[in-house]
């Protein structure tokens, strides 16, 4: 049985688990949805979760990538920027959608690529998971090998750094090594949500000026 598209309804903020899907079906459902759909996905050997971000999700995952970018454009490293990108390696029966993702280390690899297989093509050396209406899924970038991947919360920010296999905690980023980057993150998406995204990113952009 192939499962259609209109045959799912999600309301925003709501997740629906479904079991026992195959990847065929898998890859159905990804093709009806295409690549600027608000739905968010994650499978696992068979149990596929789809997510609708509320608005303030969304917003949140476009404040961090900016300030995301501006970092790298200062310090003048290469990356390719692949947004909520499916993340998918058949042989390991394991997919995800991260908020928000990038190549750095290995940009290299996948300049001209618009999309992503993880059976041949490297993980994403940053993943960013907005985790306020939606609960992150650590098992799938662990399977994947995404070496980095953020979380951000209601609480603020949180860096997961994978070491065999696992994801540990660190309060550092490998990709911007001495800076603070949980303050910072937490700092101006602050500022984003009360005095507007526009000013909060003209004060980031004078503090790395100022400091990098």
């Amino acid at each position: 049985m192939l499962l259609k598209l209109q045959q799912i309804i999600v309301k925003p903020g709501q997740q629906m688990l479904l079991q026992d899907i195959s990847w065929q079906q898998l890859e159905s459902i990804l093709e009806e949805m295409g690549e600027k759909s608000a739905s968010r996905i994650s499978y696992s050997d068979g149990w596929l979760e789809i997510m609708v971000p509320l608005p303030e999700h969304e917003k949140d995952k476009e404040y961090i990538g900016e300030l995301v970018r501006v970092l790298l454009d200062k310090l003048q490293i290469d990356f390719e920027p692949f947004g909520s990108t499916t993340l998918k390696n058949e042989r390991m029966r394991q997919a995800v959608e991260p908020d928000t993702s990038f190549y750095i280390q290995n940009q290299a690899a996948i300049i001209g690529k618009n999309r992503i297989d993880l059976t041949i093509d490297p993980p994403p050396d940053l993943a960013i998971e907005i985790d306020i209406t939606s609960r992150t899924r650590f098992q799938n970038y662990e399977i994947l090998g995404v070496p980095e991947l953020w979380r951000h919360t209601q609480q603020g920010l949180e860096i997961f750094l994978l070491k065999e296999g696992k994801y540990i905690k660190s309060e550092s980023s490998p990709n911007f090594p001495d800076i603070p980057i949980v303050e910072l993150v937490n700092k101006y998406v602050q500022q984003c949500l009360t005095i507007g995204r526009s000013q909060a990113m003209r004060n980031f952009r004078d503090w790395v000026k100022n400091n990098l």
